[in-house]
């Protein structure tokens, strides 16, 4: 069999039939084991990002609890604020209040004491008075008798 050219197809087949070998070979023995390197590095990745936002979602939902809990935390800082505020005036009211009456009691024992110095005063120059006529009346007597003898 002469064929123009000088091409011979039992050549070309066998060169063919090394190509397919040798790109089959190549396929199973570099092709699919780095395709699958790929593969697994990407799908790596993929999950590294993957992980990544959701720590990052965990996160922003962490920072709005604690916000939530921080403005609650405020409210209630607020509202004990508030209640001191109100005890304290409360005490402030009762403590006044306590003085008043002490006050009022120191006031009225003043006066009870001073009432009754008055009228110890009062008895006391009673009796200076009485005690001073008498003696009068003792020194007029006493100079009557002294004149009539």
């Amino acid at each position: 069999m002469n064929i123009p050219l000088n091409i011979d197809w039992q050549q070309i087949l066998l060169h063919l039939f090394n190509f397919a070998i040798l790109a089959g070979g190549l396929y199973f023995l570099l092709y699919k084991p780095v395709k699958n390197f790929m593969d697994q590095r990407l799908a790596y990745y993929a999950g590294m990002e993957k992980e990544a936002t959701d720590k990052i979602e965990q996160a922003k939902a962490k920072e709005q609890e604690y916000q939530k809990l921080l403005e609650g935390a405020d409210k209630e800082i607020s509202q004990k604020k508030e209640q001191a505020s109100k005890d304290a005036k409360k005490m402030a009211e009762t403590i006044v209040e306590d003085a008043n009456k002490q006050r009022d009691h120191i006031l009225a024992e003043a006066h009870k004491a001073a009432e009754h110095e008055k009228e110890k005063m009062i008895q006391d120059a009673k009796e200076e008075i009485v005690g001073l006529a008498m003696a009068a009346t003792v020194k007029m007597l006493h100079g009557e008798a002294v004149s009539h003898e």
